[in-house]
């Protein structure tokens, strides 16, 4: 007999969950969670090392399962991973790997919850590097920066944005809407935004395009009558009896 025949047989627990988060509260949180993952999927396009979603369940431990206390930030992102699609965030089935960043939005039933409870959650047990609070109601923001194990509030700049070292963005409100900023303050735009930017650039190209030929036809044009009119005055005097080339 072996060391391996007496070794007691495993039970892993499972790690293909579906989510079970309940629906969105609001039209509103529905457009933020949006925004907040398009732009960041706009802007990190190139990146494939990187997960990020929306009301999607995180699974960390068996007791959770066992009293199903799930829980399904608004919206997080976890770094150095794999892009691809999955039903849930299992942390077993993906090496231990918790949210580097979290997004709550707030709402009247949630609020509270967001503030103390799921702040300790994600400060103790999820040690997730910064964590959000948003509410698109009132625009209230909050931001914290994990340091030596306790949640520490993330100044704002002059323009009122947190900044995260997490994502290198700031975080700040336009247009009553939580969006990314880059390090020197430009707006991350929405794939919207973005195509509409692209087609008023196009559009400017062509217009100054246009503009350039105009102005070159007209400069021809003034030539030409430039000339038309020096062949005139040449025929007048040469009617009057005078060489044009002599003056």
């Amino acid at each position: 007999m072996t060391t391996l025949d007496i070794l007691p047989e495993v039970t892993c627990p499972p790690t293909d969950l579906w989510s079970d988060e309940p629906p969105l509260e609001s039209d509103l949180h529905l457009q933020q969670i949006i925004i907040l993952l398009s732009c960041l999927e706009l802007l990190w396009q190139e990146k494939n090392d990187y997960y990020a979603s929306g009301n999607l369940t995180i699974y960390y431990n068996e007791e959770q399962l066992k009293k199903r206390d799930f829980c399904g930030p608004d919206f997080f992102v976890v770094l150095d991973t794999e892009k691809r699609p999955r039903k849930s965030w299992v942390v077993w089935g993906e090496g231990g790997k918790y949210p580097n960043v979290i997004v709550e939005i707030l709402s009247d039933s949630t609020a509270n919850i967001d503030r103390t409870k799921k702040k300790i959650l994600y400060q103790n047990t999820f040690r997730t590097p910064n964590y959000f609070w948003f509410d698109p109601n009132t625009l209230e923001l909050q931001g914290f920066r994990l340091i030596a194990g306790q949640y520490q509030a993330i100044p704002a700049n002059e323009n009122g944005y947190l900044w995260s070292e997490q994502l290198e963005l700031y975080l700040g409100i336009f247009e009553r809407k939580l969006r990314y900023f880059t390090a020197d303050g430009q707006l991350v735009p929405t794939p919207q935004e973005a195509e509409l930017e692209q087609r008023q650039a196009k559009e400017q190209i062509l217009l100054e395009r246009e503009q350039e030929r105009e102005a070159k036809e007209q400069a021809i044009l003034e030539k030409e009558q430039a000339i038309l009119e020096k062949e005139k005055l040449a025929q007048k005097l040469r009617e009057l009896g005078i060489d044009p080339e002599t003056i």
